[in-house]
């Protein structure tokens, strides 16, 4: 854990545990990783998730659960009944309600200690800076590939660790990205400068529901894991999961040299 620790930010927000909260998170605290000062830093916290579909609705189920003390939902979406195949974050009286604010009524009945920002807006680079600013780690669970540039890329500027994670019909990944540091990438060194890239969505190809229940837990874990250290440092390493034959293989991601989203990084006042 000391060896990976000064790679993330302090989270600089005092909080004592109180007795109703020992108990709560006492799973963590017996935790040697995370102890009662690992849960701390869980409550003192500012996550933003970017979406709360198929992988942000696990996603902020589990980081609610684990006692996260503020998450920004940025989604501009309303709930819709096809998305409750996957979706766990709401039910069937949800439907027509916009999923921030869904999302805010749900983690108000898991965790009173939890304080969640419903943001009904689509993020863009206008605006991402503003919503992204002073959060500690940014999750990214959105659906378009022009959401995930804006956002990759607003991380970047700001130099907040930045949790990607994505779906399709039976495979996911997930990456943790810091590319202001000198060995490590960011995301456009991953996926370079498509300007003409494809868009899918799963209304289009399908997704199974409990993949994203997978993914959008894992992502929720190494969102944890950048609030707290522990174990192996994943940010330069690619995990693909493939869950038709049930084959999990994590790739190491090398920093482009000449990658666009870094020389930005350098040339940023």
């Amino acid at each position: 854990m000391d060896a990976i620790a000064g790679a993330f930010p302090l989270v600089g927000r005092a909080v004592t545990l109180t007795d109703a909260q020992l108990d709560r998170y006492a799973r963590h605290i017996v935790l040697r990783e995370i102890g009662g000062a690992g849960q701390m830093r869980l409550l003192g916290a500012d996550v933003a998730v970017i979406g709360a579909g198929g992988i942000g609705s696990p996603a902020i189920l589990y980081l609610a659960a684990a006692g996260v003390g503020t998450i920004r939902v940025i989604d501009d979406d309303a709930v819709a009944l096809s998305n409750l195949q996957r979706q766990v974050l709401f039910g069937t009286d949800d439907v027509g309600t916009p999923k921030a604010e869904a999302a805010m009524a749900a983690v108000a009945r898991i965790n009173p200690d939890v304080k969640l920002i419903p943001i009904n807006a689509r993020i863009d680079p206008d605006n991402a800076g503003l919503m992204l600013r002073d959060a500690d780690v940014v999750l990214d669970g959105s659906d378009n590939f022009a959401t995930r540039l804006t956002v990759a890329d607003a991380a970047q500027r700001l130099r907040i660790p930045l949790v990607s994670a994505a779906v399709g019909p039976f495979e996911g990944q997930i990456a943790t990205y810091r590319g202001w540091e000198a060995d490590k990438p960011c995301y456009r060194c991953l996926v370079g400068d498509p300007q003409d890239a494809p868009e899918r969505n799963c209304a289009e190809t399908g997704v199974i529901g409990a993949l994203t229940g997978t993914i959008g837990s894992l992502a929720a874990l190494e969102t944890i894991r950048a609030l707290v250290p522990f174990g192996t440092d994943m940010a330069g390493k690619l995990l693909i999961a493939d869950l038709l034959t049930m084959r999990f293989r994590t790739l190491d991601v090398a920093k482009d040299p000449a990658c666009s989203g870094c020389a930005m990084e350098i040339c940023a006042p």
